[in-house]
């Protein structure tokens, strides 16, 4: 099943399905699972490792005749060719994040390039617009990773921006399933960004350890960190991260061995970054079939609730 609307004719997709950008994990294993199933893949920048970016780049060409983008991550990319990186690589859409909309917008749209900025807030998405950015991809602070120390639910933030712009808006913070992909389009959104669904995901390149962490979590065993600074974090439970929760110090520094928690499974070597929707995912699959139930759950639910209350 597919659907058309302004997202999926922006990004040049079937599905209105976006992977998040996580850095290390978001390269060309899965983003061109992700692409090849009909939605967005996307090739990270935050790790800072351009010329290995580079290469999953041109590995994706390989994997995939379909669309596929790349986010530039502002806080942890200071490279200033970044933008001429991105237009190089011939991608049509990019999205970016952590950073200043106002800083490579109107560079990346003179190329040509459709560009979706990330907002954790109502005041971010009417900066963003201003910019001139084609769309927003609006995170709620259920979503894993770095976040808005006063962060703000998708349920309350998703209709509030799309109150205020005309925008298309692709819901990101907790989706996992076609209902909640319903859901978001009910407030407004036109697509969904997903990223710990993704990161558990068959063709994940992470370690079989987080993935089976994020299928036994419940749906409290993940917490916020850093909220006295930005960014704040919200990270799987462990005995690591649950020892710095309420610390008021800058975390920032306390990360110890990322690629050893990712790649080699020491689930306290570092803090893996992880949504609240960890709670919600029950088995390692295929990202094929993730998509292809989110699509049909997707008409299933709305042709159920059409039966129900518009008879």
């Amino acid at each position: 099943m597919s659907i058309t609307n302004r997202v999926t004719r922006m990004l040049g997709v079937e599905k209105p399905i976006v992977q998040a950008p996580m850095g290390w994990i978001a390269r060309s294993q899965l983003a061109s699972a992700v692409s090849n199933a009909g939605g967005m893949g996307i090739i990270e920048t935050s790790s800072g490792e351009l010329d290995a970016v580079r290469i999953e780049i041109e590995k994706m060409r390989d994997l995939t005749d379909k669309p596929f983008g790349v986010n530039i991550a502002q806080a942890f990319v200071r490279d200033p060719k970044i933008v001429d990186f991105v237009i190089d690589q011939g991608v049509k859409f990019v999205s970016t994040s952590a950073g200043n909309p106002t800083k490579h917008t109107a560079d990346l749209k003179a190329a040509g390039l459709t560009v979706f900025h990330v907002v954790p807030t109502l005041k971010g998405a009417m900066k963003a617009v201003e910019a001139g950015v084609d769309g927003l991809i609006v995170e709620g602070g259920e979503g894993g990773g770095f976040k808005n120390p006063d962060e703000v639910a998708s349920m309350v933030l998703l209709p509030l921006v799309r109150s205020k712009v005309d925008v298309p808006i692709i819901a990101a913070g907790g989706f996992v399933d076609g209902a909640g992909m319903a859901a978001a389009f009910a407030l407004g959104a036109e697509g969904i960004q997903m990223g710990t669904r993704m990161v558990s995901s068959l063709e994940s390149p992470v370690h079989q350890n987080w993935k089976d962490a994020i299928v036994s979590a419940a749906e409290t065993d993940t917490l916020m960190l850093n909220r006295r600074h930005s960014p704040a974090l919200r990270v799987m439970r462990t005995e690591k991260t649950s020892g710095l929760e309420y610390s008021e110090e800058n975390v920032m520094g306390t990360f110890g061995s990322l690629l050893d928690l990712y790649f080699g499974g020491d689930m306290e070597a570092s803090i893996a970054l992880t949504g609240q929707v960890a709670g919600r995912i029950d088995a390692v699959r295929p990202v094929a079939d993730i998509l292809d139930d989110i699509m049909s759950e997707f008409h299933d639910t709305l042709s159920g609730l059409a039966d129900t209350y518009l008879a």
